[in-house]
């Protein structure tokens, strides 16, 4: 089916976020959702942690309040926080009511509750260790079946539709911008169509594909945040990605990731000479928050000269570790490591980025009739480090609060007509194609190498000037050649490498995520976001 030319709100991405909005958007008009790639391929799917949420006696949403701000370094928004917990138990209940399975206790049927860095008690929802995906499952469900929901898996969005589009001069500073939908590629006809919305709603997950090693899915190349800002939206806090503690390091498991939840139950890291050291760095150990734990294996890798670390959990009873994690152990039995008996090798990766487009408590962008939820959005939530399994909860909670503002304003949302179509005229199928992976793979090593766990003034300063060079390139190539989801996700991925550079620069201190060697200590009159 072709994707209509107008709807009443248009999704773009498919992962919790995008999907929960949908699901209730539903019941008020005309849904269409596209995703670039199929509609499971998200970074939810991915996920394997879990959804943090209070819902035993002996914990609070105070508890998970306080814990939340502890991770995020000063710069969380506290009454977002309060949202977020507060919210939460009933998003869960939501969920579940939609059919989405969780792993009970034995004896009373009772949700089994993890834990992970960070966090206080044990709050963590789960689906043995593979979450995402059974919340991916659900949802999907649930969107398939309703008949006001239209779905375009293998559409790119290629830019918002803003004044700009109808000749009027757009800046950041201007207080009058609406959004009125999206250019959207159709993949499988190369066709660039026109979509209006009255509410366009971003929820194209993070941007981890911007460094050589991630966990992240290869669709997450930071289209959303990299779209937002090129419509002048303001973003926010791009210096702080976080960087998972524990990848599996093998070069045929592309950084598969192994769940914190592993070093909830007991899990224990070890430097190549067999030594613990977690609690030389911090007095919580292996249960520290993610920076610290990333930035001491890191420490570790450097000071001995080696490419991994060692996570073990073999002291643990084989049949307990296999029913708690049997996705990590069947895959790491592919590469031929028995996680009952032998420790698995590790690598930090990048995980989830923290900042994004700036939002107020409902998902509205400084940008009216446009949306961000989920990763691509900065709520406040986060602030410089992101606690473990918060994200899927924000997911849910933001999906459900974005749809409560935006289906008041579909009346009187402003939509002119009309807007031109797509104007491919002067361009050509491009004669080599190389340029862009050659392109992409150094944008991915210059972001490795100088802009990772640990950054300096001269590695930022470097990664600046390279990163404008292949900036300008790219542009010279979009220019003439064919627009395709290659070449977009080729833009977006400067954009965002841009963003996050020119916001660690502006921050001349440490703080979570961000750690910059020149200045090793948080400064008190630092504490506050990035804006661009």
């Amino acid at each position: 089916m072709s994707i209509a030319s107008r709807t009443d709100f248009l999704v773009i991405g498919s992962g919790v976020a995008g999907l929960t909005f949908a699901v209730k958007a539903a019941a008020y008009g005309r849904v269409t959702v596209i995703t670039k790639d199929d509609l499971g391929e998200t970074n939810t799917s991915y996920a394997q942690g879990g959804i943090a949420t209070v819902i035993d006696e002996s914990d609070s949403p105070e508890q998970h309040l306080e814990d939340t701000l502890d991770a995020g370094a000063g710069l969380c928004d506290p009454e977002i926080v309060s949202i977020v917990v507060n919210e939460g138990p009933e998003r869960l209940r939501e969920l579940i009511e939609w059919g989405a399975h969780f792993t009970r206790t034995g004896s009373s049927d009772a949700l089994h509750l993890g834990r992970e860095g960070g966090h206080s008690a044990n709050r963590i929802v789960h689906a043995d260790d593979a979450t995402g995906a059974e919340v991916q499952r659900a949802l999907m469900e649930q969107v398939r079946a309703h008949p006001s929901i239209d779905l375009h898996p293998q559409h790119t969005a290629v830019d918002l539709l803003t004044e700009h589009h109808l000749g009027q001069h757009v800046n950041r500073m201007r207080p009058d911008v609406h959004c009125f939908g999206a250019y959207v590629l159709d993949r499988t006809t190369g066709t660039v169509h026109t979509v209006q919305a009255q509410a366009t709603i971003l929820a194209a997950g993070g941007c981890g594909q911007v460094y050589q090693h991630t966990t992240n899915p290869p669709v997450a190349t930071g289209d959303g945040v990299a779209m937002a800002y090129r419509a002048k939206a303001r973003v926010s806090n791009m210096e702080f990605v976080q960087f998972h503690p524990t990848s599996l390091y093998h070069p045929d498991a592309d950084s598969f990731l192994i769940s914190e939840a592993v070093r909830g139950e007991g899990g224990r890291l070890y430097n190549r000479r067999g030594e613990r050291f977690m609690l030389d760095y911090d007095e919580r150990a292996e249960l520290a928050p993610r920076d610290i734990v990333a930035r001491a294996i890191d420490d570790q890798m450097k000071r001995h000269g080696d490419d991994h670390v060692w996570l073990d959990i073999s002291h643990k009873p084989a049949e307990e570790v296999r029913r708690h994690f049997p996705m990590i152990a069947e895959t790491c039995l592919q590469y031929g490591i028995d996680i009952t008996e032998e420790p698995i090798p590790v690598v930090p990766a990048a995980h989830y980025m923290c900042g994004g487009v700036q939002t107020d408590a409902h998902g509205r962008t400084s940008i009216d009739q446009l949306y961000a939820i989920g990763e691509v959005a900065c709520t406040g939530l986060h602030g410089a480090n992101r606690l473990a399994s918060n994200s899927l909860v924000e997911g849910l909670v933001f999906g459900h609060r974005a749809m409560q503002v935006a289906k008041d304003h579909l009346n009187d949302a402003y939509s002119p007509q009309p807007i031109p179509d797509w104007d491919h005229s002067g361009t050509e199928a491009p004669g080599e194609e190389i340029l862009m992976t050659h392109n992409r793979d150094e944008l991915k090593r210059v972001m490795s190498n100088y802009v990772g766990i640990v950054r300096s003034d001269v590695r930022l300063k470097r990664a600046a000037r390279r990163i404008h060079l292949l900036y300008e390139e790219t542009e010279a190539f979009y220019q003439e050649a064919h627009v395709s989801t290659r070449l977009c996700e080729l833009r977006n991925m400067i954009t965002t490498c841009y963003l996050i550079v020119r916001s660690a620069r502006m921050r001349r201190e440490s703080r979570g995520l961000h750690y910059n060697a020149d200045y090793p200590e948080s400064q008190p009159e630092e504490q506050r976001a990035t804006r661009l």
